[in-house]
């Protein structure tokens, strides 16, 4: 009789099982437990969310009544409570590294082209229910915590997450996180770091963010005034601030480039690049694939925000749907930086 793959078993040919394993053992995740293997939780997991399981109940039947395909993929039914438990004290770190290690070779492809990489930051604050309040508390009043992303428009898909306290800044995740040489970097406010920026330009990254108000450039060398009726109202290229708080000695000392753009009549953004050769007006197409994911994350926490939150009602944001059509035009997919010889690849 010729025998058929279940879509479930097809599925979980896909996990690295090897990677998978050296994990629970660096983790140490499967020391003394008698029962339910950590691999029969991430089967259970995976299981339950193809199923739309809504309950750890749920997904107790419905393993239940697979006995022998989990017997032959190394695992065994769950109880309820017994997933619970397990559920409550494994590691969370051991299938966080999982999903990067999976996310990563599924953009191996991309890596073959780095000059059209790009790497969208971003993070946004889930409230949590009072069960969470033990070790998610934000002040008295709620439970919240905050997730970081690094999303690749190419692939359509997020490359890390990772689930934080909700008081972390953005940019202590981010500083974290691996570099990708040669990719462009997108992000807003809440990576504003110039050792950073220092940090994505040494290894030959371009980026493009906002400036602040009160960051100005100095000893400008070249200024490119507004032409027609483009988005696009003035270029120039100058150096930021040498000094910083505290008599600080600046690390961001290249020239960068200040491009300001108009998002309404009466509104504008000064966006920052270190590109200093791409055509500011990029392609409408690159611009709609690099900020759509991003657009549809602040449409939906504005839809959760609650009615009475109104601290950031009105406030620009160089990410939202409204200007997310300007706010790549300092990033072109079609010129790639030119390595200076003063570029590390290592970190």
């Amino acid at each position: 009789m010729r025998q058929h793959n279940s879509v479930f078993h097809e599925l979980t040919k896909r996990v690295p099982w090897t990677v998978f394993d050296g994990l629970v053992e660096k983790h140490r995740a499967d020391r003394s437990v008698r029962r339910l293997t950590c691999r029969s939780q991430l089967l259970a997991l995976l299981y339950g969310q193809l199923a739309g399981a809504t309950s750890l109940r749920e997904i107790e039947a419905g393993l239940a009544s697979q006995r022998a395909p989990l017997h032959h993929a190394g695992a065994r039914p769950a109880a309820r409570s017994t997933l619970a438990d397990a559920n409550a004290t494994r590691p969370a770190a051991l299938f966080a590294e999982l999903f990067e290690h999976m996310a990563g070779a599924a953009a191996q492809s991309l890596r073959r082209h780095m000059r059209d990489a790009t790497r969208i930051l971003d993070a946004t604050t889930v409230r949590l229910t009072g069960l969470s309040a033990d070790w998610a508390r934000v002040g008295d009043s709620h439970a919240a915590a905050k997730l970081h992303l690094v999303y690749d428009p190419g692939a359509a898909a997020p490359l890390q997450a990772e689930v934080t306290p909700a008081t972390l800044n953005d940019i202590t995740a981010a500083k974290r996180r691996e570099i990708t040489p040669g990719a462009t970097y997108i992000f807003d406010l809440g990576y504003y770091d110039f050792g950073w920026w220092a940090e994505l330009d040494a290894m030959n990254c371009r980026f493009v963010t906002r400036l602040k108000g009160n960051t100005r450039l100095e000893n400008v060398i070249e200024t490119i005034p507004a032409t027609g009726e483009g988005a696009v109202r003035a270029e120039r290229i100058g150096w930021l601030p040498e000094r910083m708080a505290r008599s600080r000695r600046n690390p961001m000392a290249v020239p960068l480039r200040e491009i300001t753009v108009r998002i309404a009549p009466a509104k504008t953004l000064r966006l920052v690049t270190n590109d200093l050769d791409s055509p500011a007006e990029a392609s409408k197409p690159v611009a709609k694939r690099s900020f759509a994911p991003v657009a549809r994350m602040k449409a939906q926490k504005a839809r959760r925000a609650q009615p009475s939150s109104t601290a950031s009602a009105g406030r620009s944001n160089c990410f939202s749907s409204g200007s997310s059509r300007t706010c790549v035009s300092a990033v072109s997919s079609a010129h790639p930086r030119t390595p200076s010889a003063s570029s590390s690849m290592s970190r």
